[in-house]
């Protein structure tokens, strides 16, 4: 058996595309009884492909998520804050969060995804473009947090004596998510900690050669189910957006070119992925330890598919004891 893990937070995924608000906010609430240390909450409009069925107002469902919890550190992983929203909105919304939730909250932000951003009409541009637009989109931000009248005139946003008048004590702690090393030392330029995806040593490294500090957080997906092939087959019909390669992710526009583009993947390939589909516990520990020794003090775990509670269950009897 594995020894155990200690000094890294342990954290589980409220999946906004799969799940309704009411559902996301008891999943807090059973997270929180279970033992994990924080949850992060996904930011979209739609979900990756129809059969995940869900995407409600982030924003919304955290308040609810305040009301239902008492300690467990809560995060937007992520929140793209330039084109579907008004950085002036999405400050808004995160100053309300940060002053329901305190310091437990944190708030990250990426360059999103065209399946989320298209929808009011503004054309999706390059990956250097949305860079720009994310920098500026913080500047506004921070400076609204301060809770001063803010003006701004800039190359994507304008802002006019714009007023925070509920604000949290302190700026919001703001997480870049980053998926290579490139957009990691972004990261480490203009962000208060790392968020990413699987455990991506490199990545860390170059957070952290740039000088980033701060959370460093990372997501691992899976299915626990009775059997391997179960969760496969869970897997196949409800997240095969996992297993497209390169960055279909960010710029493939609706769910449907999701669904065209799942064609191509089959059980063999999800079966062969980095995706956890074991039931017994040892490789979800082991991909657990290999995140913490490439670097990662926050870790979370995605249980795709609808049944939660089994995970819960899985978590409390099989992997708690080993995490901490």
């Amino acid at each position: 058996m594995v020894d155990a893990v200690t000094m890294t937070n342990v954290g589980y995924t409220l999946s906004s595309e799969e799940h309704g608000p009411d559902a996301l906010i008891e999943q807090a609430r059973r997270a929180e009884a279970a033992g994990f240390d924080f949850v992060s909450i996904s930011d979209h409009i739609h979900p990756w492909v129809t059969a995940q069925g869900e995407s409600p107002f982030v924003w919304t469902t955290l308040g609810g998520i305040a009301t239902a919890t008492d300690e467990i550190d809560v995060g937007v992983g992520v929140t793209c804050p330039t084109m579907r929203i008004h950085p002036v909105n999405v400050a808004h919304a995160v100053a309300t969060v940060a002053v329901l939730l305190g310091d437990r909250f944190t708030f990250g932000v990426g360059t999103g995804e065209n399946l989320n951003e298209h929808v009011t009409g503004e054309r999706w541009p390059e990956h250097a473009v949305r860079l720009e637009k994310l920098a500026e989109a913080l500047d506004v931000m921070r400076s609204l947090w301060t809770g001063e009248n803010t003006s701004h005139r800039g190359d994507h946003y304008t802002v006019e004596n714009a007023k925070l008048f509920t604000c949290p004590d302190e700026q919001p702690t703001t997480v870049v998510s980053a998926f290579g090393p490139k957009a990691a030392r972004w990261a480490a330029d203009h962000g208060d900690g790392l968020w990413c995806s699987g455990p991506k040593g490199d990545v860390v490294d170059a957070f952290e050669n740039a000088g980033g500090s701060g959370p460093r957080i990372t997501q691992l997906h899976g299915c626990y189910a009775e059997s391997e092939s179960a969760a496969v087959d869970t897997i196949y019909e409800t997240w095969p957006n996992g297993s497209l390669p390169g960055e279909l992710g960010q710029e493939l526009p609706t769910p449907k070119h999701f669904e065209q583009a799942a064609a191509m993947v089959d059980r063999d390939d999800i079966a062969e992925s980095a995706t956890l589909t074991d039931p017994d516990p040892e490789p979800w520990i082991d991909s657990f330890e290999t995140a913490v020794d490439a670097g990662f003090d926050h870790v979370y775990f995605h249980q795709i598919g609808p049944d939660q509670e089994a995970f819960f269950e899985f978590f409390e009897d099989e992997l708690a004891p080993k995490l901490g």
